[in-house]
């Protein structure tokens, strides 16, 4: 093997027991045509089926281009990408996730454009196949609104399958943010970006591990973590409702003074009145709370994932030592601490 491959394939794996037989074989399919060194980077998420099982045979049976990085809990889906970004040694960089969704077909095209100059290769998805009208509908709404209030314009129906530049990849890598929203640092960092349509395909087996819950919290990490417009929407209702208020009571000064008709008679107004307000308060303390939350979790300073055990990296795989990431802690299988 050599020390820095050529093409780093990252992904990111929970339960995912079903599919890995089937993304080892559709990605060595695809690169080994293609005359290039590469390794085939899996991070186990913590998963509680036979995932890492698997992982160790495919290992075992392709050492040559199989790596494992094996988490002591599960961390989540995005720092399970950012752990094989950190561990990648590629000059370039291929996130994909193992249902087989993203086609690891898609590749050489990803690999053709790069080598024309570009720095990032995102996939757009045309089409999105084996999902429902509302998850559709949802995520088309959401990458829309992303992109109408953020300063950051972030591709319109993109996900983290993508190819990278190390460069890209090393911005990357040197952003220590807890919530982490990959496509969207991605998008921070620069560099030359161009877009491929395909079509997305269904689940290969199994269940999404993306139910609408995590699909929330992934677009509210999107959003908190690249526009202030949920902050300025309380100031904004602040303004709007002040001077609502503001010009009720002239009018009901007026019709006081000038009229013998009585409004807001009795407590019922009062009540609806009240309750919005409190309701508008309790919106708008709960919006500065998720932002004052993330800043708590940052400067607690806790690494972003805790490895167990590496299989298939040896010591000249590592980064250089003035290049290695410093948010995560590796312990070795022999039990010993090692910060990097």
């Amino acid at each position: 093997m050599s020390d820095h491959p050529t093409i780093s394939i990252v992904a990111p794996i929970y339960n995912e027991e079903d599919s890995l037989q089937e993304l080892h074989r559709r990605i060595s399919g695809v690169m080994e045509p293609l005359d290039l060194s590469w390794e085939l980077v899996m991070v186990n998420d913590g998963s509680r089926d036979r995932s890492l099982e698997l992982m160790v045979e495919l290992h075992e049976r392709d050492p040559e281009h199989v790596r494992i990085v094996n988490f002591a809990r599960n961390f989540g889906h995005q720092i399970a990408v950012t752990a094989g970004m950190d561990y990648a040694q590629g000059e370039a960089v291929v996130l994909i996730d193992a249902d087989l969704q993203d086609p690891p077909e898609l590749i050489p095209q990803m690999i053709e454009k790069w080598r024309e100059g570009y720095e990032v290769v995102y996939a757009v998805r045309a089409e999105r196949e084996g999902e429902s009208w509302l998850k559709r509908t949802l995520s088309s709404l959401f990458y829309r609104v992303l992109f109408r209030i953020t300063e950051i314009k972030i591709p319109l129906d993109t996900g983290d399958f993508r190819l990278m530049d190390q460069r890209v990849v090393r911005a990357v890598t040197t952003m220590p943010e807890r919530h982490r929203f990959i496509r969207g640092m991605v998008s921070w960092v620069g560099f030359r970006q161009v877009g491929i349509e395909y079509k997305r395909d269904p689940r290969f087996a199994g269940e999404t591990k993306y139910p609408l819950r995590k699909q929330l919290r992934l677009a509210w990490d999107g959003i908190t973590g690249f526009s202030y417009v949920p902050l300025q929407l309380a100031t904004y209702l602040g303004f709007i409702i002040a001077a609502m208020s503001g010009l009720s009571i002239l009018f009901v000064i007026y019709m006081r003074a000038f009229t013998d008709e009585l409004f807001f008679e009795g407590q019922a107004s009062t009540l609806v009145m009240v309750l919005f307000l409190g309701g508008v308060q309790l919106i708008s303390l709960g919006v500065i709370g998720e932002y004052l939350g993330r800043i708590y979790n940052e400067v607690k300073g806790r690494p972003l994932y805790i490895v167990h055990t590496t299989r298939g990296f040896d010591d000249s795989s590592g980064h250089p030592e003035d290049q290695r990431p410093e948010h995560h802690l590796s312990l070795s299988r022999e039990g010993s601490v090692q910060h990097d």
